[in-house]
């Protein structure tokens, strides 16, 4: 089950902890101050290519997270394609079996293997344990999933990437504002990719981002946003049209003054959830670490058959 996205577009936009509980809602961020910002945009008549609202959209991103790059894309999906292909991946790349398939179809998109490696039942994400031993001649990276904002075991994937000379880079699409032992999500590997799709708790209606610390990769990602141009009419790699619109990124940095209170909100469904359900036999839900700062974005339920002798899908209908 899918955490609540509350309907926020109550009086000014503010959310409100007195609203009922809501399902599959998107987040609508402070209405006033975005349909400022769309105003602007319309008036400069500054769109799109990297104008001041994507830059400062990136900007509170890198502030907020303490890393030194981010590249807004506008996608999640199309992000995790330019860094797959900025890293020069090639032959098998190893990952959760677990996960949404956009992971698997941007690997094979780029004609490079997904290896499905299993993963650990007690956290849903990969095992690292399993993962050294998927490792073949083939394999030019690990890539990590934090599943449902949980972080998966960076410091061990870390080592083993160090250890076999091999590229670690995350999706992060469920994880962002998330922590790492105190460390926020987006710095770690050799980037991470984020989704602000309309289903995530900050989204800019469709959109995503690569985060790095490496100057090199962060100039060769910024090339292959925009069809390789340096400067005016020069092109000097080959690229995509990655880039995010104005209007997005206004809604993200929109989405981003209410962080805490979208967290907050997320966090008291969370609770609610867990009261409401503790004493449900055969149905257990699964905790968030707490002192990895969780978004809470999602709530996720395991349901033991043996016991309820009702079978998962037919809860979800």
């Amino acid at each position: 089950m899918k955490n609540s996205l509350n309907d926020l577009s109550v009086l000014g936009g503010k959310p409100s902890f007195d609203t009922p509980l809501h399902v599959g809602r998107p987040n609508i961020p402070n209405t006033e101050h975005f349909i400022k910002r769309v105003q602007d945009i319309l008036q400069k008549r500054w769109l799109t290519n990297n104008g001041v609202f994507v830059q400062n959209f990136e900007k509170h991103i890198e502030e907020l997270l303490n890393v030194k790059h981010c590249i807004a894309i506008c996608n999640g999906t199309l992000a995790l394609e330019i860094l797959i292909r900025s890293l020069g991946l090639q032959g098998e790349v190893i990952m959760p079996s677990l996960t949404f398939i956009a992971t698997a179809h941007a690997l094979q998109w780029q004609k490079i293997t997904p290896v499905f490696c299993d993963i650990n039942p007690q956290t849903y994400n990969v095992d690292p344990r399993k993962v050294e031993q998927m490792i073949t001649p083939r394999t030019s990276a690990i890539l990590g999933v934090h599943l449902w904002g949980r972080s998966c075991d960076v410091e061990q994937l870390a080592l083993i990437a160090d250890r076999r000379n091999l590229k670690l880079f995350f999706d992060s699409s469920h994880a962002f504002g998330c922590s790492y032992y105190g460390k926020k999500i987006g710095n770690f590997g050799c980037a991470e990719v984020f989704s602000f799709h309309a289903t995530k708790f900050i989204n800019t209606f469709e959109g995503g981002a690569i985060t790095t610390n490496s100057d090199e990769l962060a100039a060769k990602i910024r090339l292959m946003k925009n069809f390789g141009f340096c400067g005016y009419d020069n092109v000097i790699y080959i690229g995509t049209n990655g880039k995010m619109s104005e209007i997005s990124a206004a809604m993200g940095i929109t989405g981003l003054e209410s962080l805490d209170e979208f967290i907050a909100i997320n966090r008291r469904n969370y609770k609610q959830y867990r009261y409401e359900l503790s004493e449900v036999p055969g149905i257990k839900i699964i905790k968030y670490n707490e002192t990895d700062a969780p978004n809470y974005q999602y709530i996720v339920l395991e349901i033991d058959e043996d016991i309820t002798h009702v079978a998962r899908d037919q809860y979800v209908q």
